[in-house]
């Protein structure tokens, strides 16, 4: 699922300078100063440099124009130091080593930038709390590890710290105080358990205009000391903690423009005092405890462009909470997020009032009803997701009008009767189309060219008639399909039967395919050996008509990690080269397969699942089993011809939790470690000529 992201002034500001040196520069006669050249010289020399990134940097040259160095224009001297990695290829690219003290000689650095980069063995160096011409420091996600340095609270000129995304840790935030000039902080990532003051330091500082502390460990304030809180801060991202209640202080915050708490314990009803913040634009509570329903205050917010409050246990009707917006929010609310709650009642025609609104997600509620034909009004809609609901009525012919719409899910809801090439003709920017579990029907003309390009469609338990859907070879960049259950008696599709032209393309691009629970029949042949398929993780064709054997062409499916091909009439033995693919999950069940199991298994150690059962398999319960399937959670042999004993083996299996060997020819004694699979869940099913000792 897609989100909005949240409001940031700040990080780009700091660069603006560096673009108009960077052009003034271009025209600039003035070569380095020789002692700045050496400085970086030596800073150089003890860095790794793997991707050769700073091959300009050279004795002699002009440093004004190696990579990443920025002079001031009119003085010659360096300015800003411009290093970090490019995310991709990170690895080819990153730099490390140690970061040499000569950068103390730059005494006009204002700008350092070293994010991205692997410092994995060190700490963040203390002579940076020396570098005291800094405005823009920018070290995140660069592996450093350890006690942040107190001494960085000496750069009273910072504006910009990022240290997020690294291993660090900090006992106090009072060094945070000296940085008078702070207007963008974010130590997101950092370990803050036992900075206990975190809460004075931050909301009372009086330039700071952003904070992230996401994922920082911090806990409720036991003090539940007043402080006398900035009048600055704007941005505030708390998420990813322990906190259980909203800190009081921040409801005096009354310049707030953003508010971030998802993923935190806050539980009980959501607090009034939201709604005397009444700049705020974003109100993001997602994945919390909270319970009740939206107070009144909230709907003071008249700039509330973002509220999200998904994944909590709020109980409200639906047609309240959208009355109650369109008295306050109509012209400003682009997002609303209220997935995953205890939401009732129906879609109301308000729905179409909200002009800006381009994400809504109301999934996994209990709203039933008809969609209102209004939606078709919401010329802006981007996202739009009622799955898991009990929406009921005809899919509306108005989304068709949806211009701007990319995600349609309306998945697992009661939906019936026809749908027509009318609902999608203006849906050109669509790349989800998640519908399944609907009671529709859909039987375009055979000569019908989508007006979109999905990435995703699923449309199971859907009926689309007999014939393999045409119009999916026009899907040139679709990447996951379900249609099982959809009623279709056909042969399974290939590359060189009655499918001619783009089909091979748009198999190249599969990734996830489910056709389970149709009437394919044939061979798997042509599918299996296709060799563009190679990119696909799950492929699902079991409860079919299939016949013959599995063929022995696995070898370029390289990450395949789920195979189900159970409930068909497959036969022959499990070829060799299946066992190379290592998926996580691997379902032959209730096929007509012989044979032993091939020793070509074992290297699939990845396995999870592995559900041979009902087929004629014979042989003895290999050994291996218990010792290169370490991973197996669920082992199910049963109703086939094995015999022998069950190996010692078996008892290594620490994660098992489902055994069956039922209805089997296996003799001999149960073995007295079964009792140490302590992960075991429900009883062992072993029904078979077995004696206790």
């Amino acid at each position: 699922m897609t989100t909005p992201l949240p409001i940031s002034f700040f990080p780009f500001l700091l660069l603006i300078p560096a673009i108009c040196l960077n052009i003034c520069d271009a025209n600039s006669n003035l070569l380095c100063i020789p002692s700045e050249r050496e400085a970086l010289l030596k800073f150089k020399n003890h860095l790794i440099d793997p991707s050769n990134r700073l091959s300009s940097w050279v004795e002699g040259g002009d440093c004004c124009k190696w990579i990443g160095v920025v002079c001031h224009n009119l003085i010659g001297h360096v300015h800003q130091l411009h290093l970090a990695a490019p995310l991709s290829p990170y690895e080819q690219s990153a730099l490390g080593g140690k970061i040499n003290p000569s950068l103390l000689e730059l005494n006009h650095l204002s700008t350092l930038d070293l994010s991205n980069n692997n410092f994995s063995s060190i700490h963040i160096p203390k002579f940076f709390g020396l570098l005291e011409s800094l405005t823009y420091l920018n070290l995140s996600r660069a592996q450093f590890q350890g006690a942040i340095p107190h001494n960085l609270g000496n750069l009273s000129k910072l504006q910009y710290l990022d240290l997020r995304g690294n291993d660090l840790k900090s006992e106090s935030l009072h060094w945070v105080s000296g940085l008078s000039s702070l207007q963008y902080l974010d130590l997101s990532y950092a370990n803050l358990s036992k900075a206990t003051d975190w809460l004075q330091v931050t909301f009372k500082h009086p330039s700071l205009l952003e904070l992230h502390l996401s994922a920082c460990v911090l806990e409720d304030d036991p003090y539940l000391i007043s402080v006398n809180s900035s009048k600055s801060l704007a941005v505030l991202d708390l998420s990813w903690n322990s906190l259980s209640s909203v800190p009081k202080s921040m409801f005096s915050l009354h310049g707030l423009v953003s508010i971030d708490l998802i993923f935190n314990s806050l539980d009980g009803p959501i607090p009034d005092y939201f709604g005397n913040i009444s700049f705020l634009e974003v109100l993001d509570l997602h994945q919390n405890s909270l319970n009740s329903s939206i107070p009144n205050s909230l709907y003071s917010l008249n700039h509330l462009r973002f509220l999200h409050l998904s994944s909590n246990k709020i109980e409200q009707d639906i047609s309240e909470i959208l009355q109650s917006l369109s008295r306050c929010c109509l012209g400003s609310l682009e997002s609303l997020n209220m997935a995953d709650n205890q939401l009732s009642g129906h879609l109301t025609y308000q729905l179409g009032q909200f002009k800006n609104l381009s994400y809504l997600s109301l999934a996994q509620n209990n709203i039933s009803g008809p969609i209102p034909s209004s939606i078709g009004e919401l010329s802006s809609l981007k996202y739009f997701d009622v799955s898991e609901n009990q929406l009921n009525g005809t899919f509306p012919l108005c989304f068709g009008q949806l211009e701007s719409l990319e995600t349609l899910d309306f998945g697992y809801n009661l939906l019936e009767g026809v749908v027509i090439e009318t609902h999608f003709s203006k849906l050109t920017r669509l790349t989800t189309l998640k519908a399944s579990h609907n009671r529709l029907r859909f039987e375009p003309n055979s000569s019908w060219i989508p007006p979109f390009q999905c990435q995703i469609i699923e449309l199971g338990h859907w009926y689309l008639g007999s014939k393999f859907p045409l119009w999916l070879k026009f899907q040139k960049e679709l990447s996951s399909l379900d249609i099982s259950h959809v009623g279709i008696s056909d042969v399974m599709p290939t590359c060189s039967n009655r499918f001619t032209g783009p089909l091979p393309r748009v198999l190249s691009t599969l990734r996830y395919l489910f056709l389970s629970n149709n009437s394919f029949s044939g061979p798997l042949s042509e599918l299996i050996c296709n060799p563009s398929l190679k990119e696909l993780v799950a492929l699902y064709i079991d409860i079919n008509l299939l016949t013959g054997e599995i063929p022995d062409c696995w070898n370029h499916w390289e990450i395949l990690a789920y195979l189900n091909l159970g409930n068909n009439n497959l036969t022959g033995k499990i070829p060799p080269t299946l066992g190379y693919t290592n998926p996580c999950m691997l379902n032959l069940r209730n096929n007509s397969m012989f044979g032993e199991l091939p020793s070509t298994l074992r290297n699939s150690w990845s396995l999870v699942m592995l559900d041979l059962s009902e087929n004629h398999f014979s042989g003895s319960v290999p050994a291996w089993i218990g010792d290169k399937l370490s991973n197996l959670v669920v082992l199910s042999l049963r109703s086939n011809n094995f015999d022998g004993h069950i190996p010692h083996k078996i008892c290594d299996l620490q994660f098992l939790q489902n055994l069956d060997l039922a209805h089997n020819n296996i003799s001999g004694v149960i073995p007295k470690c079964f009792s140490n699979l302590s992960e075991m869940a429900t009883k062992i099913k072993i029904n078979n000529e077995l004696s206790t000792p």
